[in-house]
């Protein structure tokens, strides 16, 4: 169950005190079936699967919780075929054109026969929330995808002011520095992937992939004016993830020095597994914050 990716956002820490009933609020909240008339259906689930009771896990300050979904599938070629085709029946034997209103309600029409029949798929969407850093990261690159888990939270809860992560720093500038040279924070290393941007509107952009990136090559891309957008860290040989500008961590990957910690020790069942292995995560994502966030200055939420 570790997480892939990160997507962050800030809360007041004195928001952790208000926590005492999260289960009983997300389970006023869990997911409901899509209904036949529904293009998809949101809610929360339990991290340990939907047939679950608890809401949600919690190890020390970290909380698991998962905002689960059920989107119906109905492509927009089969839609547009049936509606080609009623359209051709209707304009051959009224022999008049459709206007665009009319269209638009046949397609709706069509929409609303064919959605009762459309295949259904599971979504899941994990986040967990570090009461200690007052943080909540989301098991997404998606910001739209993080912002509604957020807003759905938001929406058990009656009240979560959690705002996306911003930095009082350049971050390009940070990982700018770091690849030309400058001294890396306390644990951290570069890894083997980098994107350079030249910084003019519609400037050259240069992507390595599994490359060596103190070379010359790159250092005459730094020396030219690009700058550094997104570049791939280790962090004390347990973490390696791809920062991006934007704040978002991706191809996040537990490595063996982190996940030798999981082995020799007995578990007894599937929740003790996933128990242990939250508990590292978060353990290690506490770290990963904590490291970036002093460099970076990360600021803080609003109360």
């Amino acid at each position: 169950m570790f997480f892939r990716n990160l997507t962050f956002f800030r809360f007041p820490a004195t928001l952790a005190k208000t926590l005492t009933d999260l289960d009983e609020r997300l389970e006023e909240c869990r997911l409901k079936p899509v209904g036949p008339s529904e293009l998809m259906s949101r809610g929360f689930v339990s991290p340990f699967g939907r047939d679950e009771a608890a809401m949600s896990h919690r190890v020390g300050d970290g909380i698991w919780i998962t905002l689960g979904g059920e989107d119906r599938l109905l492509p927009s070629a089969v839609v547009n075929d049936q509606l080609g085709r009623k359209i051709a029946e209707i304009e051959e034997k009224e022999g008049r054109r459709l206007g665009g209103r009319a269209r638009k309600r046949m397609k709706e029409d069509i929409v609303m026969e064919l959605l009762p029949r459309a295949f259904v798929r599971p979504v899941r969407c994990h986040a967990t929330l570090d009461l200690e850093h007052g943080f909540i990261a989301v098991d997404t690159s998606s910001r739209k995808t993080a912002e509604n888990l957020v807003s759905e939270l938001r929406h058990a809860l009656g009240s979560f002011p959690a705002l996306p992560l911003n930095a009082e720093t350049s971050v390009r500038a940070v990982m700018t520095g770091w690849l030309a040279g400058e001294p890396l924070p306390g644990g951290l290393v570069l890894g083997d992937e980098c994107e350079l941007k030249d910084p003019v509107d519609g400037g050259a952009v240069v992507r390595c992939s599994r490359h060596e990136l103190q070379t010359d090559e790159i250092r005459k891309h730094l020396e030219s004016g690009k700058q550094v957008t997104r570049l791939a860290l280790v962090l004390d040989d347990h973490v390696g993830f791809v920062l991006g500008e934007d704040l978002v961590v991706r191809k996040l990957k537990f490595l063996d020095g982190a996940v030798d910690q999981l082995e020799g020790t007995e578990r007894d069942g599937l929740h003790a597994e996933l128990d242990a292995r939250y508990a590292l995560m978060a353990g290690e994502l506490k770290r990963l914050f904590a490291v970036l966030g002093g460099v970076l200055k990360f600021s803080a939420a609003e109360a």
